[in-house]
């Protein structure tokens, strides 16, 4: 028996000595040396009692070493789960209770406050920085030579959280069949191949970084510039070297935004992608004037990887997601009956293929709701395909905001609001922002008369990631409802729009 995701995606490169991944401090990883790293990693986390199908959960940079241990999980058996570097010390304690693992690796400078966290679960806490730690140091006395551990294409390779507008946040649990043939299917749709150089300036915490980017840049032996940030200047200086860049709208706001920015520095560039959340279909239109590339747009979610693409050969649509990845089916339902609607029809976004996952961690019920029997899993977004099958999505069918390309959900962010002394009721949504996408803006009822904003924009700070929290708080008298008792949060967009400030 093999490993599937690791016999695919790495073994193949054993004697490659071409260049893997170019860092920031100018240091290069050759695919060789990378999967000599990854084996030590592998020995080092099975010498503290990683076996197959434990969970290792990951907050720490993005670096090199970051990289050989997502491989090093896939080489052990185990269940690589990133979390984004912004949780709060209460946001990783969920994680941790709900997925119970055997492992935590985090960033040096968070040790401390882990620590006790780490006890109380019964989990090792190791650390790896930009300038080692304790994980690194054990995996450089281990061997460079792993018995990579069996996994059959049904075996979860990782475990990635994503929130609902109600309840906390679900972990998607995602195979090795799961991940190996959505990067497949994009690395022929795209045309990767070892001549590449993709620009990775996006997290290695979530779909888009971790398994789209380098996934198929693994299949393909591609050569990756892997970028701790989006630095504009930086993604200037690399365009010229580069054939490939994929990014969330706001790169490509940001560029056009850049006076350095001119159609020279593009000239070698093959392929611009973007995804997690939608591109305004002006930046698409001012992206081609300026360099002559068409934005190719694709959709996708946690729970199912990548689902559609614009073409690579053929018209790229402002403002469409393009057509059903090879392997996965796209059906437009009624949301009340799941009846399939004709095309032109707006309807309930539905997916099923080798790319959608197996179901929620611990979550039976809310598995039920979303996976049906058929295989087809309910999306949450609405869209309507044209008489060829190109997709556009039109809306969401949830509260879900998507500010920057993270996914924002209201009811957390209500929930610690209306945590605080002073407020009565809260409700949080989105607006349109011109360089995120989205912006976060809280609707508050206070129960006092002289409401401390800046004290309330403290004590949540301490609850909730930067992404998450209100870029505009607007005080009311009183949240505006239906007849049936429920707020509408359309009237509250309406009456908001335009107060969309940055981060």
């Amino acid at each position: 028996m093999t490993n599937v995701l690791y016999d695919a995606l790495i073994l193949p490169h054993k004697n490659n000595r071409s260049i893997f991944l170019q860092c920031d401090d100018g240091s290069a990883v050759t695919y060789a040396d990378f999967i000599q790293r990854a084996a030590q990693m592998a020995h080092a986390l099975v010498d503290v009692g990683v076996s197959a199908g434990d969970r290792v959960l990951v907050q720490a940079p993005k670096t090199s070493d970051t990289v050989a241990l997502y491989a090093a999980t896939v080489q052990a058996g185990a269940v690589y789960l990133p979390l984004n570097n912004a949780y709060t010390l209460e946001e990783v304690s969920y994680f941790v209770r709900d997925a119970q693992p055997t492992v935590i690796v985090c960033d040096p400078k968070s040790q401390k406050e882990l620590t006790a966290l780490a006890a109380e679960q019964g989990a090792t806490l190791l650390t790896l920085g930009q300038g080692g730690g304790t994980l690194q140091s054990a995996a450089n006395t281990k061997p460079e030579a792993f018995n990579t551990v069996p996994c059959g294409p049904d075996s979860l390779a990782a475990l990635l959280y994503t929130s609902g507008t109600t309840g906390r946040s679900k972990g998607a649990m995602l195979t090795h069949k799961n991940l190996l043939s959505n990067a497949q299917v994009l690395t022929e749709h795209w045309q990767m191949t070892e001549s590449d150089r993709l620009l990775h300036a996006l997290p290695i915490f979530h779909t888009h970084g971790l398994f789209v980017a380098l996934n198929t840049s693994l299949i393909a032996g591609a050569t990756v510039r892997l970028m701790e940030k989006f630095d504009i200047d930086a993604i200037q200086n690399e365009l010229p070297q580069s054939s490939v860049l994929m990014g969330v709208p706001t790169f490509y706001t940001r560029l056009l935004a850049s006076p350095g920015f001119i159609k020279t520095l593009t000239s070698n560039m093959r392929l611009f992608i973007s995804g997690s959340a939608p591109l305004l279909a002006d930046t698409h239109v001012m992206f081609y004037e300026r360099t002559g590339h068409r934005i190719l747009e694709r959709y996708g979610m946690t729970e199912t990887n990548m689902i559609t693409s614009n073409p690579y050969n053929g018209k790229r649509v402002a403002g469409t997601v393009g057509y059903a990845l090879p392997g996965t089916e796209v059906a437009i339902t009624d949301s009340e009956t799941g009846d399939a609607l004709p095309a032109g029809e707006i309807g309930s976004i539905e997916v099923r293929g080798d790319n959608v996952f197996q179901g929620y961690w611990n979550m039976p019920e809310k598995t039920a709701e979303e996976l049906r029997e058929n295989g087809f899993f309910i999306t949450g977004d609405l869209g309507v395909q044209d008489s060829d099958g190109r997709l556009s999505i039109v809306g969401r069918s949830k509260d879900l905001i998507i500010s920057g390309g993270y996914n924002i959900y209201p009811k957390e962010i209500e929930d610690v609001l209306n945590e605080i002394e002073g407020i009565n009721e809260s409700a949080v949504f989105g607006v349109p922002h011109s360089d995120f996408g989205e912006s976060v803006v809280a609707a508050v009822v206070p129960s006092v008369p002289d409401l401390d904003l800046d004290k309330v924009r403290e004590m949540v700070g301490q609850k909730l990631a930067r992404f998450k929290q209100p870029q505009h708080y607007a005080l009311m008298e009183a949240l505006p409802r239906n007849t049936m008792g429920k707020v509408q949060k359309n009237v509250l967009r309406a009456a908001h729009d335009g107060t969309a400030e940055p981060w």
